[in-house]
C-alpha cells in the first residue's frame, strides 16, 4: 500500500482537520476566558463608581444634616416653621446685604485658609 493512496490521504486530512478544530475551540476559550474577565473587571470599576458616589451621597447628606441641626441649634424658632416657611425664611435672610457680606467674609476667610496650606 503507498503513502497517497486516497484512504490514507482522507485519513490525514481529517487528522488535520481535527487538530484544527482543537486549535480553534482551544482558542475560543481562552478568548472567552479573557471576556469574562474584562467582564468582571468592567463589574469591578462600576462598584467602584457606585462606592464613591454613595460615599459622596452620605458626605452630603452628613453636611446637610450637621448644617441644619446648626442652624436649629443657633435659631431655635426654626424648629416650629414648615419646609416652605423655612425655605422662605432663609431666601429672605441671606438677601440681606449685611448678611450676604458675612458670608462673603467667611468664603474669603476660607479660601485664603486653603491657599495657605497648600503653599
Amino acid at each position: 500500500m503507498y503513502l497517497s493512496t486516497p484512504s490514507f490521504i482522507s485519513q490525514e486530512v481529517k487528522i488535520m482537520h481535527e487538530k484544527e478544530i482543537e486549535k480553534l475551540q482551544a482558542e475560543k476559550e481562552k478568548i472567552e476566558r479573557q471576556l469574562a474577565q474584562e467582564e468582571h473587571k468592567i463589574q469591578r470599576l462600576e462598584n467602584r463608581a457606585a462606592y464613591y458616589e454613595k460615599g459622596e451621597r452620605r458626605k452630603r447628606a452628613h453636611r446637610l444634616i450637621t448644617r441644619g441641626a446648626a442652624i436649629e441649634s443657633v435659631a431655635p424658632l426654626t424648629k416650629v416653621l414648615t419646609e416652605t416657611e423655612f425655605y422662605a425664611f432663609a431666601e429672605k435672610a441671606l438677601a440681606v446685604p449685611e448678611i450676604k457680606g458675612l458670608l462673603m467674609e467667611a468664603v474669603n476667610e476660607h479660601n485664603r485658609a486653603e491657599q495657605k496650606e497648600r503653599c
